[in-house]
């Protein structure tokens, strides 16, 4: 059973910065994955962010955080990466890290594995 761990949340100011981590546990390797940030409000459907295939770190990006946010992956050391910059209030949502295969990259049933989430609160 894959485990992924999340960390990086926190508070900042608008303008400011974060990276986000996401630690792939109990799996041998990543490189058959594609893996994504999602992001959920209160009340609101849980939304994708960000993601990357493994295979060929092809990205892809929600267009609410394109040309901010940076989403990477270390397949050694297996973890994946979101750099947040030019952080806006809107921002504010708790992160989850995914892993799945198949299906289109945005939507939240392509992805078998969740992690915990990780609080993003901008302000």
């Amino acid at each position: 059973h894959v485990q992924l761990v999340e960390s990086g949340g926190g508070s900042v100011q608008a303008g400011g910065s974060l990276r986000l981590a996401c630690t792939v546990e109990d799996e041998p390797q990543v490189s058959t994955y594609r893996m994504a940030w999602f992001r959920q409000t209160p009340g609101n459907e849980r939304e994708a962010v960000a993601a990357i295939r493994a295979s060929d770190l092809k990205a892809f990006y929600s267009y609410p955080v394109r040309g901010r946010f940076t989403i990477s992956l270390d397949s050694d050391k297996k973890t994946l990466y979101l750099e947040m910059t030019n952080l806006k209030p809107e921002d504010t949502a708790m992160y989850y890290c995914a892993s799945g295969a198949g299906g289109s990259w945005h939507q939240r049933q392509s992805y078998s594995n969740w992690g915990q989430g990780t609080q993003v609160t901008v302000s």
